[in-house]
């Protein structure tokens, strides 16, 4: 820790609600444990193109209850270079900055993890992904926000669905994670959720079908998460038409809706913990580690190990959304 006296702070990868307040509680508490702290524009991006500037603390003022990430952020094929990497390095250098706080998801921590390696940099991650897809944290930053998105916005397409007594397969975002599917399902009182964690083992649509979805309903709603697994709500609207043609059906993508937004209090505090916690590994001599939250104790987890593991899903709740669903 001796050597530390400034950070540099970035977002990457896709945006989640909770990243602002991360950025401002990582920025006050390096501030008030005595670090200078310097803000980098458009991620890994930034690094590589010298977009970086002094971050006091107004600098993070009222950004709390914002969506987004004031620092934006942006895809950086050079980072991905050597000497993309090496012209990083060196800016970095350039404004003193001897560690990195990267706030993102497995792509961005991955670019942490390398980038670390290379140039023996100390490296903090913090998990921002609404996906909450991360190994050794039980949620990341923006997930209970956009789940709280996806539960309103099935809650106003049920009204609809009600009306015409029609079958709805509404995507939703996680990528090849499963976590906003089932339980947006279960909150939003869905008949079913079609998820990539069980794409290989059984016919989810048939599955469903078979379970007799329509006998005491007028109207059903399936969430499908978007994955090349699960080839998204479109293909099983195909599905549908084709093989159960008695059922009018529709589809809706709820898209990049799930990403905006004010954060809840959960994520506000949630990024509040970890950006604090950030701050005091860096004071413990942690690197390279990603800070989670398990059993609400804050925990730091390896990058390997948060990049590489698979984050379980709990199966249990696809038997409770089965059968509050009858």
């Amino acid at each position: 820790m001796g050597r530390i006296k400034c950070i540099g702070i970035l977002t990457s990868g896709g945006d989640a609600p909770g990243m602002n307040a991360a950025i401002r509680a990582v920025t006050r508490s390096a501030i008030y444990n005595g670090l200078q702290v310097k803000g980098i524009y458009r991620g890994y991006r930034g690094l590589v193109t010298n977009e970086i500037k002094d971050f006091k603390s107004e600098d993070v003022s009222n950004i709390v209850q914002r969506g987004g990430t004031i620092l934006k952020t942006a895809r950086c094929q050079e980072f991905t270079t050597p000497e993309g990497r090496k012209l990083a390095y060196e800016n970095m250098k350039a404004h003193g900055i001897d560690a990195l706080i990267i706030i993102g998801g497995d792509g961005s921590l991955t670019g942490a993890r390398i980038f670390a390696e290379e140039y023996d940099v100390t490296c903090i991650g913090l998990p921002g992904t609404i996906d909450n897809d991360l190994f050794g944290t039980d949620t990341t930053i923006g997930y209970d926000t956009a789940l709280n998105t996806i539960m309103e916005c099935v809650d106003k397409i049920r009204d609809t669905a009600t009306s015409h007594e029609r079958l709805f397969f509404i995507e939703v975002m996680g990528r090849d994670a499963g976590f906003l599917a089932l339980n947006g399902a279960i909150a939003s009182g869905a008949e079913a959720a079609i998820i990539p964690e069980f794409e290989t083992e059984f016919d989810q649509l048939e599955e469903f079908i078979k379970n007799g979805f329509r006998k005491s309903k007028n109207s059903s709603i399936v969430l499908v998460a978007e994955s090349e697994l699960t080839g998204g709500a479109m293909h099983y609207a195909e599905r549908v038409k084709n093989e159960y043609p008695q059922y009018d059906v529709r589809v809706s993508i709820l898209g990049h809706l799930q990403r905006g937004g004010s954060p809840t209090a959960n994520d506000r505090i949630l990024a509040s913990r970890l950006g604090a916690a950030s701050i005091e590994a860096l004071l413990e001599g942690q690197r390279n580690v990603m800070i989670g939250i398990e059993h609400d104790q804050v925990v730091y987890v390896p990058f390997t190990k948060a990049i590489k593991n698979d984050k379980p899903i709990d199966r249990g709740l696809v038997g409770v959304l089965k059968e509050l669903s009858i």
